[in-house]
């Protein structure tokens, strides 16, 4: 029996990153496997563990047919190896961090894809961007606005609040996976 596709996604600054690297040793006891994301700009910047690549790479792996799922968003290419095609074939459940704008396209590829939303409350998400200081105030406004969009009318997808602990939101993801 095949696996199943796990598509974290949330807005920036809700903690996903945080919560992929509280879960990942209780994921991995249940077999769990974590897809590295492949980004256009360095790794150390990004703050998770991903792959980052310049733009003549990303677009010569995409080429080359590296990516199982590849989108644009935030003016950076976001692609998800291949390889995970192969661990869901052997029957692992993979969890990968998503995109809320490629939802639709992911979940053509895989229809039986879990998807959970990361939330958290608009004014703690403000406070992270601005404390980031990666963004204008325009950007971050933008963002906060699609954000709002995004989290209206999915009732495909769990919504995963991380407002409270960060063991709060791994023992509730835990039991969403259950």
């Amino acid at each position: 029996m095949p696996g199943r596709l796990i598509y974290l996604m949330g807005p920036s600054g809700s903690g996903k990153d945080s919560l992929l690297q509280a879960a990942r040793v209780p994921l991995e006891a249940y077999g769990c496997r974590f897809a590295r994301r492949v980004i256009t700009r360095s790794a150390e910047s990004v703050g998770e563990d991903a792959i980052g690549v310049s733009d003549a790479e990303f677009e010569r792996l995409e080429g080359e047919g590296a990516f199982a799922l590849s989108w644009r968003a935030n003016g950076l290419a976001y692609g998800i190896p291949r390889e995970i095609d192969d661990w869901l074939r052997a029957g692992q459940d993979v969890l990968i961090n998503g995109s809320r704008g490629y939802l639709d396209a992911a979940r053509q590829r895989y229809p039986e894809l879990l998807a959970i939303l990361l939330q958290v409350d608009e004014a703690v998400l403000r406070q992270r961007l601005l404390a980031r200081g990666r963004e204008t105030l325009a950007q971050i406004e933008q963002r906060l606005a699609r954000s709002r969009e995004l989290q209206r009318g999915r009732g495909d997808v769990l919504i995963l609040d991380n407002g409270g602990s960060l063991q709060q939101s791994v023992t509730r993801l835990l039991q969403l996976l259950g």
